[in-house]
């Protein structure tokens, strides 16, 4: 990995692996021996114990991240993250944590196909990262497993339990990659909320650990509060997470549950198509046949921090935004809440212009609707 490395590989070489007792059948295997000829040669990975945290940052950049840093399994903020892990891989010693950059005037278009691609496009970027790296972690001896960065995720386990192998975002800030925002995204110092999150779990310590940042990166601005649609976000830093998901999850998950329960309740075409518009059908269209589009992401796209992304709010404040909070305060699009929650109240009061539509979520069934009256009740049997 390194001239340090390779020094220690020459001036202490590993003792030779006992060859192992088998029964004659397997021993005679072609693959078998030579297995163990290549034991008996000395040409096997013997990795040392410990990773050289320069390599391995290397390794990463060269793979595609813009940012890494490792992170014991044992540091005290990962508690609730050890049996995840280790139950993803048994061994786990170190959590490597990579950002990737994302193009931030792509992630503020109102046109929420070119965002929504954005997105999609560095999350294939991220997972091709985490596993080059995890193939060279492999190759040079140990054992390491990539999560996706998002998903797909562990569905047989919702809604019962979480469904993610890893949360990347309480990683990457343990890591010190950045600091949780007001919005609950993970804010880089240098690039701001504008990074998507992967980890790489492997069975082995590294040489340098990453520090927590010792400030901040969030300018307290509240632009993503402002910019919230459904008021999941509130200026005292409370969150709103059902709020979120019912709205920006929409063709995920639960939304697409609630959809799909629409579909079955309704009684005919016409039923149908008087529950859920043209466009709603279409978009749901899209995300089956594509990857799912988020419905907002708002709170991303407005936020200033980040060393390379504050200079045009610092140069003028009005100009951003007129140019990038209020295109999507004025975008004209259609609001999903659950009915009675403060997210209805909400947009209704500070976006009238946006239309506000009840949904279930997919949390639970539609309410059950009274018979038909003067039409034949149709039967399984129909």
């Amino acid at each position: 990995m390194t001239a340090a490395r390779d020094a220690d590989e020459r001036t202490t070489a590993p003792a030779p692996t006992p060859t192992p007792r088998l029964p004659a059948k397997l021993a005679a295997h072609p693959s078998v021996q030579a297995v163990l000829a290549r034991r008996a040669a000395g040409d096997v990975a013997n990795p040392p114990p410990m990773i050289d945290a320069a390599w391995l940052r290397e390794l990463c950049l060269a793979a595609g991240a813009d940012d890494v840093a490792a992170v014991s399994l044992d540091h005290p903020d990962l508690a609730g993250e050890r049996e995840y892990a280790q139950s993803a891989l048994p061994g786990t010693r170190t959590l490597i944590a990579m950002a990737v950059r994302m193009n931030r005037d792509n992630c503020r278009s109102p046109a929420r196909s070119v965002a929504n691609q954005e997105f999609h496009q560095t999350d294939e970027q991220a997972n091709h990262a985490a596993r080059s790296v995890t193939q060279a972690l492999q190759d040079a001896g140990y054992r390491a497993l990539n999560p996706s960065v998002g998903f797909p995720q562990e569905m047989d386990r919702f809604p019962r339990e979480r469904i993610w192998v890893v949360a990347h975002k309480t990683v990457a800030v343990a890591a010190g990659l950045g600091v949780m925002g007001l919005h609950r995204n993970v804010i880089h110092p240098k690039f701001g909320s504008f990074i998507l999150l992967v980890t790489v779990l492997v069975d082995a310590e590294v040489s340098e650990y990453g520090q927590a940042l010792d400030y901040n990166p969030c300018i307290d601005c509240k632009l993503c509060v402002a910019a919230c649609p459904v008021g999941a976000i509130a200026k005292d830093g409370s969150f709103d997470g059902l709020a979120c998901t019912t709205h920006n999850y929409r063709e995920f998950m639960s939304g697409f549950t609630d959809w799909a329960q629409t579909v079955a309740d309704s009684e005919d075409a016409a039923d149908y198509r008087s529950r859920v518009s043209d466009s709603e059908s279409a978009s749901m269209w899209q995300s089956l046949s594509h990857p799912p589009g988020y419905k907002s992401g708002y709170c991303l796209a407005v936020c200033p921090a980040g060393e390379d992304v504050l200079g045009p709010y610092l140069d003028d404040r009005k100009s951003f935004m007129d140019t990038v909070l209020r295109p999507l305060q004025e975008k004209k699009e259609t609001l999903y809440v659950l009915p009675g929650s403060h997210a209805q109240e909400y947009a209704q009061r500070r976006f009238p212009h946006k239309p506000v539509k009840e949904v279930t979520g997919g949390w639970h069934p539609p309410a059950k609707r009274a018979a038909p009256t003067g039409r034949e009740t149709r039967t399984s049997s129909a």
